[in-house]
């Protein structure tokens, strides 16, 4: 666990630390572990939903229900990749790399300069691994720099999954608004990556965004006196076969390197082939990555005994996924099946104009995201109303399916599910980290806010 480094000289820190502070004061004061949240945030929609809409209690209770099991197969999909990701992430060869990582920097800033760049780029990969490794980078930069403010650390490699789902080629929409057979394609047709991920003002929005954040986060740095450093164990053993003396055929199944490599080289065609046939965008499902870090489990652990007691040491980071999700199902069939959803988001789309379509959606999704944390999930509630008001305005529609993705990750930050695993790998409790979330969720609602308002005039 994290222990507070003293110093005998008392400091008040910069602007950007103070501000920090009152964050993350609330947070110690207010915030319960994410699960306890997770109930809360229930409890609140079913109390909101039966009083907004008029819908009796027996008929909610109905709703939390049938929502419980919605996200069956997501959190399944959710869970694995965050098991698979981590045993990738633990393996000795990365574990390795990230050490070589890990001492390109020699200060607390350049180690945040260092985290931050690595996890935009591994978060274009895949937003999981992102998750799971940024944590991992954090804990071994802190072992050879004194003086990381590690919930800070974690905190800012978790914006950068948060933001490389604006701009990475792993967003649920994009991916959904490219297919042929999408439930919008009568309205807005298909639209390509290009024309939505990459489209000239997203591109610029994003590299402004990803910009403030670093320099935000490089400059909050506490006095002394306040820095809270990592001081837990990390992983370093390796998962090593006990041996065997006089083997059983089933033995030596177990142990067998052969095995393993049929899985790999099989899982290596049908990856090689997919890229050919769709593409490297195209092939980038959740469960073409879920299939990609399975099949890298079978080549760093080169044997089924390695392969299981490497997954099975993972599972601890899932916990809390499998146990949440229903959760969330509940809380998003409560918003959906009682019109609740739908009523917030008429309520911001009365007062839209052509200019101001995007920076409505925006907001409207920023609210809805805390109680609907499933993109897709969220977006059959907002889609069928801003897509014909879009239309009605004359608004551009990649910018409304941008501004929507922006306000859909730029509350993860306070809706903490996704935050779950990154928290898991390095034991520290929801409220050490929250209150720097919320506190760089500020910068970024402003700065999109600004940006949904003026860019598009532009472009």
């Amino acid at each position: 666990m994290p222990t507070t480094a003293t110093t005998g000289k008392h400091e008040k820190g910069n602007f950007f630390w103070r501000l920090s502070k009152k964050f993350q004061f609330a947070a110690d004061k207010l915030i319960p572990d994410a699960f306890v949240f997770c109930v809360i945030l229930a409890l609140i929609t079913f109390v909101w939903a039966s009083l907004a809409t008029k819908t009796s209690p027996i008929k909610m209770i109905t709703y939390w229900y049938d929502g419980f099991w919605t996200q069956s197969t997501f959190a399944f999909q959710m869970t694995i990749m965050v098991v698979v990701c981590a045993s990738f992430a633990k393996a000795p060869q990365i574990r390795k790399a990230l050490d070589r990582l890990a001492t390109l920097a020699k200060t607390p800033r350049g180690c945040m300069v260092v985290l931050m760049i690595f996890g935009y780029v591994s978060s274009f990969v895949n937003w999981a691994f992102c998750t799971v490794v940024t944590p991992i980078l954090a804990m071994r930069m802190a072992k050879n720099v004194k003086g990381l403010h590690f919930p800070m650390m974690v905190a800012a490699g978790y914006t950068t999954m948060i933001l490389g789902q604006c701009l990475g080629p792993s967003a649920s929409l994009y991916a959904l608004v490219a297919s042929e057979d999408h439930f919008l394609a009568d309205k807005i047709g298909v639209l390509t990556q290009n024309q939505t991920t990459y489209n000239p003002m997203n591109v610029i929005l994003w590299l402004i965004l990803a910009v403030v954040v670093m320099v935000v986060s490089i400059l909050t740095t506490p006095p002394a006196s306040e820095i809270i450093e990592f001081h837990g164990e990390l992983a370093e053993e390796d998962i090593v076969e006990e041996a065997v003396t006089n083997p059983t055929p089933a033995d030596r199944l177990n142990g067998s390197h052969i095995l393993m490599w049929i899985v790999a080289a099989i899982g290596i065609v049908y990856i090689v082939w997919s890229f050919i046939n769709n593409g490297f965008l195209g092939s980038l499902s959740l469960n073409f990555m879920i299939f990609l870090f399975i099949t890298l489990n079978c080549i760093v652990y080169n044997t089924p005994k390695k392969f299981i007691a490497a997954i099975r040491d993972s599972m601890v980071l899932a916990t809390d996924v499998m146990i949440q999700f229903p959760f969330y199902g509940a809380i998003m069939g409560m918003m959906t099946s009682s019109g609740l959803g739908e009523m917030i988001v008429n309520s911001l789309s009365g007062i839209t104009t052509a200019h101001t379509v995007p920076l409505v959606t925006f907001f409207s999704a920023w609210v809805l995201n805390l109680f609907i944390p499933s993109q897709g999930g969220q977006w059959i509630v907002q889609g069928p109303i801003m897509v014909p008001l879009a239309l009605e305005k004359g608004a551009y529609i990649p910018h409304i399916l941008n501004a929507f993705v922006y306000g859909d990750e730029t509350t993860n930050l306070l809706q903490p599910l996704y935050l779950i695993p990154a928290l898991a790998v390095v034991n520290v409790p929801l409220k050490k980290v929250w209150g720097y979330c919320a506190y760089i969720c500020l910068f970024m609602t402003v700065i999109i806010a600004v940006g949904l308002l003026v860019l598009p005039r532009f472009m």
